[in-house]
């Protein structure tokens, strides 16, 4: 009797060695994978909760500075160095690697009101209460030596904030005006002014070097550019904007962070609506950040959470908080878009993971591949309920819970009071206002 056998040749699907990938034959006809669906939305749903389980966001904690931290800045050039200024006019320089201050220095007599680099990482310029401007050298002085300013400028005016631009060598500070200064001279080059008492935050736009914007105290957000004599455009908002950060991928849009407890995103060609507002704090939103990607961005606030948004969602994506940490008052998104810092009241700088439950240290390469295929199954996945239920869960402390409940109940009051004001007045009396336009209040040019 002749005997057939099934007969395979090995070389189809052994490996040569072990770090060779297994060679599978695979049919992809759907007909043959009738569960392939199913299969892949129980993937995704324990992928999403295995990112729920594994979010630990705080890295550690930065310890030293013996008063409230007031500002933040950081290095062009290296990742693991970053600057903060505190309400006693401290100034000092961590090393992230090792998670220690390499040096600090009293800088001025009060608050430290702003810290910035010079493009090049050899400079660092800061800003006090004393009226002073003070350039330091980055790298620590040599054993012996003592700490010494490079230069110091006595201004006229009060001070209040410091951008350098990131291309060329001249710097801007704002007060009682804005003053554009040449880092070779100790007078300023430029000053602007648009009858502000107090400009309180500047910032270079970081792609059209020459544009700069301001913060000020009566409500408004001015745009200047350093070419021209007088400022550009000015819209005054419902209430005082306290930071402001641009986009470094767009160079048109900016994000303010507003007392009124939101954040509005602002296209410079059409200031007269925000893009986006964006919601959640329950608490004036103090200070604000774009990612270097350009599509996040991290903010503070007085409700003591750091909170991070997409720029282009009304919500948050995720909210990081401790049970120690106070008002916070500066955050700052690392270079390297892996990292968030914040500072807080009561002393300390915080580090967190911008990704909650990025593994930290070494991935392998099938971590890799196995990372990347549960990241699109999540996203392929994002629109079922249980799915998006659980991606969207997170606890929150509970003075947040109850004052985001106690806005809702106002907000929703107010909505049922203008619906029965239009119901019992003449049609088109009460015209529908969107929640956009509700913010801004005029514009200037």
């Amino acid at each position: 009797m002749k005997v057939k056998m099934i007969s395979r040749n090995p070389d189809n699907y052994v490996r040569e060695t072990k770090l060779e990938h297994h060679k599978m034959a695979r049919n992809y006809d759907p007909a043959l994978h009738p569960l392939e669906g199913p299969r892949e939305y129980v993937r995704a749903l324990n992928a999403t909760k295995l990112d729920r389980v594994f979010a630990k966001p705080f890295v550690c904690n930065l310890s030293g500075h013996r008063d409230g931290v007031s500002c933040f800045g950081k290095h062009p050039k290296q990742l693991s160095q970053l600057a903060t200024g505190a309400y006693d006019g401290e100034v000092r320089i961590w090393d992230l690697a090792n998670r220690t201050s390499s040096r600090h220095f009293v800088a001025h007599d009060g608050f430290v009101r702003g810290v910035a680099y010079a493009p090049d990482g050899k400079l660092i310029y800061t800003v006090g209460d004393d009226k002073t401007i003070k350039v330091w050298k980055a790298d620590a002085p040599d054993v012996g030596e003592e700490e010494e300013p490079v230069n110091t400028i006595l201004s006229r005016y009060g001070l209040h904030g410091i951008s350098h631009n990131r291309k060329g060598n001249s710097f801007a500070t704002c007060g009682e005006v804005c003053a554009v200064w040449d880092e070779k001279h100790n007078d300023p080059i430029k000053t602007l002014k648009w009858g502000v008492d107090t400009l309180h935050t500047i910032s270079y736009n970081p792609v059209e070097t020459d544009i700069l914007a301001c913060c000020a105290s009566d409500r408004s957000i001015i745009l200047y550019d350093q070419r021209e004599a007088q400022p550009l455009r000015k819209i005054v908002l419902t209430m005082k904007s306290n930071k402001l950060s641009w986009n470094p991928m767009e160079a048109f849009n900016f994000t303010v962070a507003n007392e009124d407890c939101n954040l509005y995103t602002f296209d410079t060609r059409k200031l007269q609506t925000p893009l986006k507002v964006h919601f959640d704090h329950v608490s004036a939103v103090t200070d604000v950040d774009y990612s270097p990607t350009g599509k996040e961005f991290v903010s503070a606030s007085y409700d003591k959470t750091v909170r991070i948004y997409n720029a282009h969602h009304s919500h948050s994506r995720d909210i990081y908080h401790t049970k120690r940490m106070q008002h916070v008052v500066c955050v700052a998104w690392s270079l390297d878009n892996r990292y968030v810092f914040s500072g807080s009241d009561e002393m300390n700088v915080r580090m967190w993971k911008a990704n909650a439950s990025e593994k930290l240290g070494v991935i392998r390469p099938r971590e890799r591949v196995n990372f990347n295929y549960q990241e699109a199954l999540k996203q392929k996945y994002a629109a079922h309920p249980q799915i998006k239920r659980i991606a969207r869960h997170r606890q929150v402390p509970r003075h947040v819970m109850n004052a985001q409940r106690k806005m809702r109940l106002v907000k929703d009051k107010e909505q049922v009071k203008e619906a029965n004001v239009r119901k019992h007045s003449k049609k088109g009396k009460v015209p529908y206002v969107s929640e956009k336009k509700k913010h801004v209040i005029k514009e200037e040019v």
